[in-house]
């Protein structure tokens, strides 16, 4: 369904092509249709993934990527994942010196698959050089709007100073074509999603951004083939499956690791139970704290339920997974993607999909 507004007095009356509203769904919009299984047990399914390009690769046993926030991946967050099979991206809103101290721990345990973020103006080639240096040999080029010159010469410069001896990851971009351009600019995998976080207001407060799934799914019609990490909006492991079926090859996470035991932060106990802290990366206490000054608002500060060990929660999204796959009769991700049928669901059949039972007591 589509349809054409009114031209505006800028293109003088002609009409402009641009301004046709396409209609795109994300997660709660769609159901995966049940395939025809020959699966007998879970265990059956693999659900690794290689974060693949003209750098280094590796293989997760789990695809999943914990988002480099300051509330989210450090050390602690970073040892977890690895141990578990998936990745963390230690954040970049600190100093060079206290990014390297955080790593300690992880290049310990992960090695060169120790992932940290950079960005894209000011001592971006420093920060990466140091983390070259000491042995990390995945770098997240980390801004909001990826599909931006800024990121062309940023890609281009890691390229220069260090070939293909690092894997790249590069985001965010919410169209195909932004896509395209960050692998043809240097970027091994792209992160794809903008404004689609719990505690993100990018689309509130610019009115830009594609819904998530039909971002992923617009990506993967790509002829780079280089992989597609689907961030931001996912709530549970059935948005997980949803994404991997659309053409991700990993998800990346922010609230669902945020207020575990290896999140940064304190508990905060309180009469209503046990919680702690987590931000947007664009939100006024984040930015005050990392750089002094806001420039624009794009993200809120809130606290979450305090969830004890990450593990757990990773366990209960990868049983999810698995199940995920085994209801497409799909035992790797690649045959998730094969068997894949999407309907789109009303608000009923959504209502009608979560738990809905009303207990009633008649004395």
């Amino acid at each position: 369904m589509s349809f054409v507004l009114a031209a505006s007095r800028s293109t003088g009356g002609r009409k402009n092509e641009k301004m046709k509203i396409k209609e795109a769904l994300t997660y709660d919009d769609v159901l995966l249709v049940p395939q025809y299984s020959d699966i007998k047990s879970r265990s059956e399914v693999n659900i690794s993934s290689t974060l693949r390009g003209n750098g280094p690769t590796t293989k997760l046993g789990l695809p999943i990527i914990a988002s480099p926030m300051d509330t989210v991946s450090e050390e602690e967050m970073g040892i977890a994942m690895w141990q578990a099979g998936a990745l963390a991206i230690v954040h970049r809103y600190n100093s060079i010196e206290d990014q390297l101290d955080i790593l300690d721990g992880i290049i310990v345990n992960a090695g060169s698959n120790a992932a940290a973020a950079i960005g894209v103006s000011g001592d971006y080639l420093n920060r990466a050089t140091a983390l070259y240096d000491v042995g990390v040999r995945i770098l997240c080029v980390d801004v909001a709007h990826g599909h931006h010159t800024l990121m062309k010469e940023t890609l281009q410069d890691l390229r220069n100073v260090f070939g293909d001896a690092v894997h790249i990851m590069a985001g965010n971009v919410a169209t195909l074509e932004g896509y395209n351009d960050l692998v043809d600019w240097g970027a091994d995998s792209v992160r794809c999603n903008i404004g689609g976080g719990s505690i993100c207001s990018t689309r509130i407060q610019t009115g830009h951004g594609v819904p998530g799934l039909h971002t992923i799914i617009n990506c993967a019609r790509s002829d780079r083939n280089a992989p597609i990490i689907a961030d931001g909006g996912i709530r549970n492991s059935g948005d997980i499956v949803k994404a991997l079926a659309a053409g991700a090859d990993f998800v990346m996470l922010g609230s669902l690791l945020s207020g575990t035991d290896e999140a940064p932060g304190d508990i905060i106990s309180t009469r209503k139970g046990k919680f702690k802290s987590y931000r947007g990366m664009a939100s006024k206490d984040a930015q005050m704290d990392w750089r002094g000054n806001v420039s624009s608002l794009e993200g809120i500060t809130t606290v979450v339920p305090y969830k004890g060990p990450v593990i757990n929660i990773l366990q209960e999204l990868e049983n999810g997974i698995r199940s995920g796959l085994s209801y497409s009769g799909a035992r790797n991700l690649k045959e998730l993607r094969e068997n894949a049928q999407f309907v789109r669901q009303t608000q009923s059949g959504l209502a009608e999909s979560n738990t809905h039972i009303k207990w009633r007591y008649d004395a």
